[in-house]
């Protein structure tokens, strides 16, 4: 991305290179791709730089909109400070502090991080639980059959974990302190694991 700068205002973001008219002279496309940056800079062309030391996950936080600087014959894109999504769950309330009310009369709820995180744990375990749900219905109906004790292991291995997920997530104060749950870290073996851990093994 390059930015136009007259009059040290940035007057244009250019996306990609394309031609373009700067004071009575059309330039070519081609310059951008045959001018050195000395050349470009002379005209008022800037390549932007983008300083990211602002802009944090958006899965675990607010960023504000992107904002561009000239300063020091150099353009650059950054960010102001990011906010915290929330974590825990508030009742929705309007701008007047009153309650927000569905159409049956319960105040609407606006979910948090942990609430969105967990439910995700959920569905996981409930998808590898019921691959196997078959056979517990079919337990309860075939007076001769039951359920394979590596199954029954299996299913109660998940629902451990699944809580076990639950209670780490739900212990967490700050969002710096969920985010790291689920980080990635390779030990000197090459084991890439993660603090909150992971289901066991499908089967």
């Amino acid at each position: 991305m390059y930015a136009l700068v007259e009059n040290n205002e940035i007057t244009k973001l250019i996306n990609y290179p394309k031609s373009l008219v700067i004071g009575d002279v059309r330039y070519p496309a081609k310059i951008f791709q045959l001018w050195s940056q000395s050349e470009l800079n002379a005209i008022g062309i800037y390549e932007v730089i983008t300083d990211s030391t602002n802009y944090k996950d958006p899965e675990y936080y607010i960023n504000t909109n992107e904002q561009y600087s000239f300063a020091n014959n150099q353009v650059t894109k950054s960010w102001g400070t990011a906010t915290p999504k929330r974590l825990d769950d508030e009742n929705a309330v309007d701008e007047n502090g009153d309650p927000v009310l569905d159409s049956n009369g319960v105040q609407l709820v606006n979910y948090g991080l942990k609430t969105e995180k967990i439910r995700n744990i959920k569905a996981q375990a409930s998808n590898l639980l019921s691959k196997h749900d078959w056979q517990v219905v079919k337990a309860t109906e075939v007076s001769d059959y039951s359920v394979p004790t590596e199954i029954t292991t299996y299913r109660s291995n998940v629902r451990s974990k699944s809580n076990e997920m639950e209670t780490s997530i739900n212990n967490c104060t700050t969002v710096d302190q969920l985010k790291a749950l689920y980080e990635y870290t390779e030990d000197d073996d090459g084991n890439i694991t993660r603090p909150l851990a992971e289901f066991p093994e499908e089967i």
